[in-house]
Order: structure tokens, then sequence, then C-alpha cells
């Protein structure tokens, strides 16, 4: 289950109003943030890329200046990549290493959640010459490393066509939908592995290695898509929480050869490959994890070795997070040695480590770890978010923290030789970073709570080059409306753990006087709520609450992430218990205040903020008198298996977790107001859990209100449909808190 983010950005003006309305904030996009668009940085690390309208309609990408933001040059324009007599729609391109090549893709059409297919073209920029790749339109179009080849998957199977020979060669003939897949990943893969491209280009271009994915034994699911006659059925294979996963194989192909090779995985056991990646030109890394996923092992394969070396092991009593590895090669003393640089929670927080291997000079092919100790190259009692990647030329490693203040991300780097370490962004927010390829500058995209993002370059020392965007407009605007107070704190609870908060007031906030309090949950493991980091229109939403008076919280339960192993894995093998009785200690906490009515506290949640808000009206029904809750799981026992063993194993093993801590089984405890909601083409967490707890509630004679959405999936978006959504829980609160 990824972390569901419904805060989008939505519509600018200059008209200054101090009243928030839900047309202004769902509808007439009067509060959007601007990004710069078609931003690519460029090889040479001073320049970067952008696409450009031009007077005929058709776009240009131009190179600018970074210092300077002069036009340098063009590289390329539309109104030479003629399709049907008109110019080509862009809707991504990539450059290939040599940036000779552009890939171009449009037509997007969704496949999964996170994946789709386009047509896809490339553009030959020396000879103004424009290939389409496949009459169909294709998933995860690849340039080789030289430009020459571009790899994709279509009907499951894997394709690799020949640029200069204009010869398409098919790699894999087996692919069959809901059974066999091959260069791509199944559902669940993408979903909680967060992955979609099943293969990878070695560094030569010599090699492909692909995934090939049996996934004929998991069960299907279906669900009705409503606008006809007769409903549309769609059907693909989920495997929930203890039930069969797909068999997964990695084969290399060799370019130009027949016979592909299978690397010995082990995949007769029930485990997963969630990452594949080269370690050089000639060695493939493999993520193997076992089913339970506390094992997790790096294995090497070579073309000629099918048999694998395992280069790193990491086990952990409970449970380990996949993270892509980095990896670096230097020769010395006649030696090549190669280092993978990860991120582990060994030492109780998560931080970088190290581990070298040279090539064994005994069995050329073969990769050896050297007679030295893994590495920590950072350590502390906090914790890297991201991990960002390595200068090799200066021997530093670049990473986000929450170091000084879980609320925020800064940017650092660790020095690999002396593991010295330097704060590199100080501006107090959340930062995100993209660095330019020879690590002399990074863009940085830093909000707060309370101001929209700006877009910056700066050097590698963190002093401002240029201000891309400030978004001043918007806030200008919003520090002329009448928006209530934002603060930041914390409390202990009853079993004397500190839990942080934010707390959004209303305008005319009186302590004097009482207020209704909404909490605002997301509560699953590894992630936050509490972040001084813009919200867009979730966050104005909760402003318009603040103005009908209504105070708006939320709480880091423990669980959470950025506070170390220890917060974030109590909750294993019991997802929703402590989470919920930390919730319920917050209702008391601040139900306590003066300002607080407390009869008059509810909470609001989307997920596993929905299972949160399920669980918090039923077992702590004494303390909340509404809930709203929005795709929620309300059985573990059905969502995905990768996902819910991770933190709960499967119910074979663990059936008194999934019960006991699952809504559903405790719908008889509800005393207050309950409103569920769900579209009925969620393939996440799907419309069985609200179904079925309404099927629950019905059987024991609860009250409750519903509301589903047809067609529409997670996300529970399109048209007016966020509007109308808001709308409706809007306006229950009004009445029922």
């Amino acid at each position: 289950m990824k972390q569901l983010y419904v805060f989008i950005f939505l519509g600018l003006s200059l008209n200054v109003s101090a009243q928030l309305t839900l047309e202004k904030i769902w509808n007439s996009r009067e509060y959007t943030s601007r990004f710069v668009q078609g931003f690519n940085h460029l090889n040479d690390g001073t320049s970067y890329c952008q696409l450009d309208d031009n007077p005929d309609k058709s776009k240009s990408c131009n190179r600018y200046d970074i210092k300077t933001g002069n036009k340098v040059s063009a590289i390329f324009s539309t109104d030479k990549m003629l399709v049907d007599g008109q110019p080509v729609v862009i809707e991504s391109y990539t450059f290939s290493p040599d940036e000779k090549k552009v890939l171009i893709t449009n037509g997007f059409e969704p496949v999964y959640r996170h994946s789709g297919k386009s047509n896809t073209y490339v553009y030959d920029i020396d000879n103004s010459r424009l290939t389409r790749i496949s009459d169909k339109k294709v998933m995860y179009a690849t340039l080789s490393p030289d430009g020459n080849k571009v790899a994709y998957v279509s009907d499951n199977n894997l394709f690799c066509f020949d640029l200069a020979k204009g010869k398409e060669t098919q790699i894999t003939r087996d692919g069959l939908k809901n059974s066999i897949i091959n260069g791509a990943v199944d559902w669940v893969y993408e979903e909680e592995f967060s992955m979609s491209r099943g293969f990878e280009w070695s560094p030569d271009g010599e090699y492909i290695a692909y995934y090939k994915f049996d996934e004929s034994k998991v069960p299907q699911f279906s669900m009705d898509i409503y606008g006809k006659l007769y409903p549309e059925k769609e059907t693909w294979k989920y495997p929930k929480a203890g039930e069969p996963n797909s068999r997964v194989d990695v084969y290399i192909h060799k370019v130009g050869k027949k016979k592909d090779m299978r690397c010995e995985t082990g995949s007769g056991n029930d485990q997963y490959l969630p990452r594949i990646k080269w370690i050089s030109k000639n060695y493939l890394g493999v993520q193997r994890l076992n089913r339970l996923q506390n094992k997790l092992e790096l294995l090497s394969f070579s073309y000629d070795y099918p048999k694998p070396d395992v280069l790193l092991t990491e086990t952990n009593e409970k449970y380990l997070e996949v993270n892509d590895m980095h990896f670096t090669i230097d020769i010395s003393q006649e030696r090549v040695h190669k280092h993978v640089y990860y991120l582990s929670e060994k030492s109780g927080y998560m931080h970088l480590w190290e581990k070298t291997f040279e090539e064994s000079i005994a069995k050329p092919g073969k990769m050896v770890p050297v007679n030295m100790a893994e590495q920590q190259l950072t350590s502390g009692n906090w914790e890297i978010d991201q991990f960002v990647g390595i200068d090799e030329k200066n021997g530093l490693a670049y990473f986000t923290s929450g170091k000084d203040n879980p609320a925020e991300r800064q940017l650092y780097s660790v020095n690999l030789k002396t593991r010295e370490m330097k704060q590199i962004t100080t501006e107090p927010g959340w930062h995100m970073v993209n660095f330019t390829y020879t690590y002399e500058y990074f863009t940085d995209q830093y909000s707060t709570m309370t101001s929209a993002p700006a877009t910056v370059i700066k050097d590698r020392e963190g002093k401002v080059i240029r201000i891309l965007e400030s978004n001043k407009a918007l806030n200008d605007k919003l520090a002329a409306s009448n928006l209530g107070k934002v603060d930041f704190g914390s409390f202990m609870s009853s079993e004397n753990v500190k839990l942080d908060y934010w707390r959004i007031t209303p305008p005319d906030f009186d302590p004097g006087k009482q207020y209704p309090v909404l909490f605002f949950v997301y509560g699953g493991p590894g992630y936050q709520t509490v972040k001084n980091q813009w919200g867009g229109a979730n966050y104005l939403w909760y402003q318009y609450l603040a103005q009908k008076g209504y105070i708006v919280i939320s709480v880091d339960n423990r669980g959470s992430g950025g506070r170390g192993e220890a917060f974030k894995k109590v909750t294993y093998l019991n997802l929703g218990k402590y989470e919920t009785m930390d919730y319920i200690e917050a209702a008391k906490y601040f139900g306590s205040q003066p300002y607080v009515d407390k009869a008059r506290i509810g909470i609001f949640g989307w997920s596993y903020g929905g299972f949160m808000a399920s669980s918090c009206i039923s077992k702590g029904a004494d303390y909340f008198k509404t809930a709203v809750a929005v795709a929620p799981v309300t059985n573990w026992r059905y969502y995905d298996n990768i996902y819910t063993e991770r933190y709960m194993r499967t119910p074979q093993e663990n059936a008194a977790g999934y019960d006991e801590n699952s809504p559903i089984n405790h719908v008889e405890k509800i005393k207050g107001n309950y409103l569920i909601i769900h579209g009925t083409a969620d393939d996440n967490v799907h419309f069985q859990n609200a179904a079925e707890m309404v099927k629950k509630m019905n059987d024991s004679n609860i009250p409750y209100d519903a509301e589903f959405y047809p067609n529409t999936n997670h996300g529970i978006r399109g048209g007016k449909t966020r509007l109308h959504l808001f709308t409706k829980i809007s306006s229950y609160l009004e009445r029922n808190l």
C-alpha cells in the first residue's frame, strides 16, 4: 500500500478573497502551485533543457545556461517531426546518453495504477529523422546506452528495435495476459515495490536483463465497469494475504543471440526479487527477499555464470525495507574493486552503509568480497530518508534527512573517507533535490506547510544560483487570506511516548471558547503526516474547516517514520493496534484542553487512514463522535500479500493479529456517526472492503452513512468528482460534528 497523496494543486487567481470555498479549492483552480515544466539537466552539467511553445503550435526543446538562464541553442523542434502531416505531440521525452537521439511518447493509456502504454517515436537529431517504434502502443520503451536500439514491452513480451536496420526482434514469445509477463512486473510488485519496468540494459548495451512472471496460479480479482447496458468486467491477478504469488525468474539476453540465460535465483521458492540493476557491464545485481521479508540478499550473475555469488546478506527479526542500491567501480593496484552503497536499519536507524568486492582472479566472471568489514558511513539517532547519489569525483554521498527535525527534510553530504557530514540546504521546510550529472549544481524544490514550493538552482555548497519559480503570487494570495494559525508541537501519552503533531486553529481563535476538533490521519508504517511541507488542496480544505470554526490536527502515531526502527516497528504483527491507541490518546489529550469541546471530536482518513478512522470510531467510540473513512481497508485479509505480510505475516501464521485489528470485526462498538466512502473501480483497496463492512453493519443493525463513486479508482477523481466528494464530507461534518 503506497501512501496515498491526496494533496493536489489547484488553480491560481490574483483576486484576493479572505474566505475559502470548496468551489475555489476543488474546481475553479484558484490555488495552483506553479512548477517548472519539461525541465531536464543535460550531460555537460552546466545547462538544462525545457520545452517551449512556438507560434505555429509546435514545440521546441531549447538548451539554457544554468547560471544565467539565457538560451544557448535549440536542440530540436517538432515542426520537423510530422505524423499525419502534423507536428508530433510530446507527452514525455528522454534523451539517449549521447543526447543525439530523443525518445518521445504520447497517447498514454493506463495498464495498472502506475504504468501504461503509449505511442513511441525516436527522433535522430543529426539526421532530422523520426521513426515510429511499433504500430501498437508499447510499454517502457527505453533507448540502449549507445542510442541505436530500443527495448520495450508489448502484449506481455519483450522486444528490441534496431534503429539503424529498422528491424524489430521479438525476444520472448510466451507472454499471455493473466498468465506470463516478460519485461514488466505484476500488479503487486508495481504497487508495493515501487517498480514497473521489468528490464534493464547493461551499461554497454550488450545485454538486457529482464523479469519473467508466471502468475498463472495467482487468484484473479474482477470488478464491473459501468456505462453500458451490460457492464464490462475487468479481471487481473491479485494475490491477497496468504495467497499464492507469481513465480518470478530473471533472464539475461545477449543482443543478437537467440538463447537467453536464466539466473539461478531459486525461483521455485516462495520469494521476491524486488530489484535488478547492473553492477557493471558484465555483472547483474539481483536483490532476493524471502516471503516473510526479513532476509535480503544481493546476488551477482554474469551471462556465462548462471549460479549466484551472494555479495550481501541482511536479516531482521521483523522486516526489511527494499531500497535501491548504488554501485561504483575503482581500479587500484591492478585490482578492480566494486562498491555497493545501501541503506540499512541494522543500527536501529536508517543509515548509509558500504561494502566492497573485487573480481575473482581464480574464477573470471565471478566476484568475491574483499576481506574488510562493512562500513557504516553515517550514524546517530536520526534517519536518512532518501539516498540521492554518489559524487565519485569528489568522494561524497548525498542524502536527505530530518536529522534535527523529523518534520523537515534537508540535504546533507558525507565524505566517503573521513565520514565528515555537512548540511547543504538551510531553508526551513521540506527539500526535494535533483543533481546535475557532474554534481556541480542541483535543483531544489522546497516548501513549508504554509508556503507553496519554490524551485531554485543551487551550487554544490547550497548557494542559490537562480530562482526558477518562487510561487510569489500564490504565497501573497495566501498571506492576504483569512487563514488559521499553524503550529507544531508534541505531547506525552499515558505510556510515556512522545507524539508529534501539527494543529490549525480558526483565524479568530479564542482560547476562552471551545471548538470541535477534526483529526486527519494516515498512520501507516513508515509514513508521516506531521511534515512541514506544502499540502496543496488538502491543506486549504483544512483551512476551510478552520474558517468554519474547527480545529484540525494530525499526529504521527507509533508506526510513523523518521524516528527510528523501534518507533516504527512496534506495530509489527498488529497493524492498527498501537496506532489506534495513540489516536485515542490524542483525543484524550486535546479533549482535556480548555479550548476543545471533547464531545465534538472527529477523525478523517483515506486508505490506511480510512482504516484508522474506522478503527477509532469503533475501538475508540467513547472518544470520537464522528468518523469519515475514504477507501478504507476494513479487513487485512482482503489486502495484497506483499504489503500486508511484511507487517503482519500471513493470516495462517497470525490469525489473531488480523482479526483483532480489522474494523469489520468491531462494528458492534460503533456509537457515533460513521461515513464510509469508496470508488467501485478501486484496484488497490477493493470495493469489497466497503461492501463487506456495510454488510456487517447491516447484519448488526449499526447505523452508518455511505457514498460510492462508480468507475473511480483509489484516488476518486475525474471531472468534478473531488468537488462532489469534499462537499459531501464537509456537509457531513457540519451536520455531525
